[in-house]
């Protein structure tokens, strides 16, 4: 026959490994939150021998005193008040631990990760986040940037649960699933101070190539690097991201074409001007992509709602 124990935490005091309980972790919790051993007892249903046991006990255990005596009062030590600090973080841990569980076997996922190529407007992916926290499933949602490749890189190593925005994919997409969701369009932008501002229109190749092109840097580590819109023989100014960019051609550090849809504010502004080319950019269709054996409730919620968002 095996002994019934309580949970425990094994916490490394002077070299050797002792128990802390949750049970002693939850008796400190409630005699701080009762003021007495004797009220901390009735909240528990217990005795009050059984409260000032497992309080000696834990003493004797970790060789430490946790309460003193004041006359008629029993006052925490400042060793005590570290056990009952960390001892409701620890409570806090174990009760997450539980619900996650109860969760996964729900079917909700306890977090997912969402890799948004930059190219997206992730104020668009808030409204739908924004959305998804209405239905209090207590999903964790992190959300990552990726550019081009990058981002089906993350699907294919596991660093990412969705894929949105990213371009059509140029790598094997055995057991990934992709859809598109939207069209990019492309102008041709400079800062309002930029010397190509006084050139004939529509300008030419040569006009652009003595001006830096301003390029985002895909964020592939394995699969062949991307890049799109740039005239052979320019240089070229590489940046992180999508906003990296648009700031970027607003100082007047260089050209290129930049998606419509996140330029609307700066073309308004007049900080950024759109100027006709001789070769328009074509249009970019954009993605979403998942891992087919990925059957989460969160997952299929977010794929289901861009669907919706994209008819």
């Amino acid at each position: 026959m095996f002994e019934k124990t309580e949970p425990f935490l094994m916490v490394l005091l002077i070299g050797e490994p002792v128990k802390l309980s949750l049970e002693a972790c939850e008796v400190l919790d409630a005699i701080d939150r009762k003021g007495s051993f004797a009220a901390a007892a009735a909240a528990l249903y217990r005795v009050p021998s059984t409260v000032t046991y497992t309080v000696q006990k834990l003493e004797e255990d970790l060789g430490i005193m946790i309460y003193r005596r004041e006359g008629r009062r029993s006052i925490l030590t400042p060793a005590g008040k570290v056990l009952l600090e960390q001892g409701r973080e620890l409570l806090k841990a174990a009760q997450s631990i539980v619900e996650t569980a109860k969760q996964v076997d729900s079917g909700w996922e306890s977090h997912i990760t969402i890799a948004l190529d930059t190219i997206y407007d992730i104020e668009e992916l808030y409204d739908v986040v924004e959305e998804f926290y209405k239905l209090q499933t207590r999903v964790e949602v992190c959300i990552t940037e990726e550019v081009l490749a990058g981002s089906w890189d993350a699907i294919v190593e596991n660093r990412a649960d969705l894929v949105i925005g990213a371009p059509l994919p140029e790598i094997s997409t055995q057991g990934i699933k992709f859809e598109e969701i939207k069209v990019a369009d492309w102008q041709f932008v400079v800062g309002k101070n930029h010397p190509l501002l006084e050139y004939d229109l529509p300008l030419s190749e040569d006009d652009i190539k003595p001006f830096h092109s301003i390029i985002i840097k895909d964020s592939s580590k394995k699969s062949p690097a991307m890049t799109h819109r740039i005239f052979e023989k320019q240089t070229v100014l590489r940046v992180a991201s999508m906003e990296q960019k648009i700031s970027a051609q607003i100082r007047g550090l260089g050209v290129g074409f930049l998606p419509t849809h996140r330029i609307t504010n700066q073309l308004e502004t007049g900080d950024l001007v759109s100027l006709p080319i001789a070769k328009d950019a074509p249009l970019t269709p954009l993605f979403i992509g998942w891992r087919t054996n990925n059957k989460g409730r969160a997952i299929r919620w977010f794929i289901d709602k861009f669907r919706e968002c994209n008819k």
